[in-house]
């Protein structure tokens, strides 16, 4: 009898109230899918109903326009987002006023990963021992950090620390942040929300992660983590564990943008592309049918010529954006542990 085929990954999730809490706001998913799965985290706003409402109704929006879409994963993943915010919005009426949620999505197609972020909610990733935290915050603190007027300490402990820029179902189109990243066999991926990473210091989290346990053993761990710092809100993690190399996939990742968050719109068309080439294409077109007109005897020669020049602008096209997307910037690790030492703690406990 042949042994069962190792699954490329392991995931476990985990979302609790809290200490300080008395309804769950935050929402949590894990879907697997042929080739990778979906997951994501939300952290509602806007009143205990209408934030636990905003939360649940973003994600269940979300994996069903995903899993009905029919364009590449990056423009998929976008529009799902777009289509999770619009959800949001036309619920926001009469007691649901206001009402909101954050929101960041994580695709694994085959040998890459996608990350969709809305909010401040927060993606990292556990690589050969170093942890790298792969979303900015979307938020007041996150800004005056950036901006050199506050530290990061500081910040932890602001008043308005919990006071985001950017949600959903604030306005008809989502600004968000959408980048993807090669993954390797032993990557391990966490996505929280600030329950977690507003309590538990970067360096207990690389501690935790660090564990040789399952997914859902060490997402427990952290939401321990956080309820034994106090739990003063709603807490989730989600684990994603890479068990097996695989292959990039055919199209190009999306690049992360530095001006932060986009329009959804925007967002869609720099990723589609409108490179040069996209316009040589239009201009060859044009230039082939005209020479077929204008000169009908040579009609088999030009359109023939026209054809195979067309053929090799598509063939460089797909060349570069295949480049594009098989050398992303590589994230910076903000700690890493210590050969036989565990890390050494640069922040007060919360």
């Amino acid at each position: 009898m042949r042994a069962a085929a190792t699954p490329p990954l392991a995931s476990g999730l985990l979302t609790d109230v809290g200490r300080q809490r008395r309804v769950n706001q935050d929402a949590a998913l894990a879907l697997d899918l042929p080739r990778g799965g979906l997951y994501a985290v939300a952290d509602g706003m806007g009143g205990h109903a209408a934030g636990e409402l905003a939360a649940n109704l973003a994600l269940d929006t979300l994996s069903q326009h995903y899993l009905d879409g029919r364009a590449a994963p990056p423009e998929r993943l976008a529009e799902a987002v777009q289509a999770a915010n619009l959800a949001v919005l036309r619920h926001a009426v009469g007691e649901y006023v206001g009402m909101g949620t954050t929101l960041l999505a994580l695709i694994v197609d085959r040998g890459a990963a996608i990350v969709a972020h809305v909010g401040d909610s927060r993606a990292y990733l556990l690589r050969e021992g170093e942890l790298h935290r792969l979303t900015d915050d979307h938020s007041w603190v996150a800004e005056q950090v950036r901006l050199g007027h506050l530290t990061e300490e500081e910040a932890r402990h602001h008043q308005w620390r919990s006071v985001v820029s950017n949600a959903l179902g604030g306005e008809e189109r989502v600004r968000l942040e959408l980048f993807g990243l090669p993954l390797r066999a032993g990557d391990r991926l966490l996505l929280c929300s600030d329950g977690l990473s507003g309590v538990v210091a970067d360096c207990k989290l690389l501690k935790l992660l660090l564990r040789r346990e399952t997914p859902d053993q060490v997402a427990r761990a952290l939401v321990n983590a956080a309820n034994d710092a106090g739990g003063p809100d709603n807490i989730t993690a989600v684990i994603v564990d890479v068990l097996q190399d695989q292959r990039l996939p055919h199209y190009a990742l999306p690049v992360r943008q530095g001006q932060g968050p986009m329009y959804v719109d925007a967002l869609l068309s720099a990723q589609r592309g409108s490179s040069p080439l996209t316009y040589v294409l239009l201009i060859l077109a044009y230039f082939t049918l005209l020479g077929v007109m204008l000169m009908p005897e040579y009609r088999t020669v030009i359109g023939l010529l026209g054809a195979v020049l067309l053929l090799g602008v598509v063939a460089a096209q797909r060349v570069t954006r295949a480049r594009l997307g098989r050398s992303p910037r590589r994230p910076t690790p903000i700690l890493a542990a210590s050969a036989g030492r565990e890390p050494r703690d640069s922040h007060k406990s919360s």
